[in-house]
């Protein structure tokens, strides 16, 4: 069985029974493992950096090789990241209100995965905009502490009220 298959039945089996257990939908569910709540202070500050405009600093805490993942399309470095939607996304993170309404969190060694869902309130162009977010990333841990390997991006609009 190959390594990725033995970490992701890994995680299913770790998280997947306290994700099924959430019920209602407006709750806030924070079940960051012990061992992964650095993992998720990293992923707290990159969404703090693109919110101040501080680009710098949310590229300082991605690998050089970080996969980036959002509707259908892929950025496969740090460098191309930053060539094309980093601007836009610290913009949208700028004009924006976001409100986490639950995270998981789970770490193995020098591997942690957050998976976070929330909402954001906000402008895109002229257009205000409701979106109903989740984010996978996965961190990996290395001589200069844990750095975002991969990012998988997804939204869809709100429900009308």
């Amino acid at each position: 069985m190959s390594r990725r298959l033995v970490l992701s039945a890994a995680v299913l089996l770790s998280v997947g029974p306290l994700i099924a257990s959430v019920s209602p939908a407006s709750a806030q569910i924070f079940a960051v493992a012990r061992e992964a709540e650095e993992a998720a202070n990293v992923v707290d500050a990159f969404h703090a950096a693109l919110e101040t405009g501080d680009t710098d600093s949310a590229l300082a805490l991605m690998s050089d090789d970080v996969m980036i993942f959002e509707e259908g399309a892929a950025e496969r470095s740090r460098a191309e990241y930053a060539s094309h939607h980093l601007e836009a996304d610290a913009a949208y993170a700028a004009a924006s209100e976001s409100a986490l309404s639950r995270r998981a969190g789970w770490a193995s060694g020098d591997v942690a995965w957050i998976v976070s869902e929330g909402e954001t309130q906000g402008q895109a162009g002229n257009s205000a905009t409701g979106r109903l977010t989740v984010e996978t990333m996965i961190l990996k841990r290395g001589a200069d502490g844990w750095r975002i390997q991969h990012i998988h991006w997804s939204s869809r609009a709100m429900p009308a009220a």
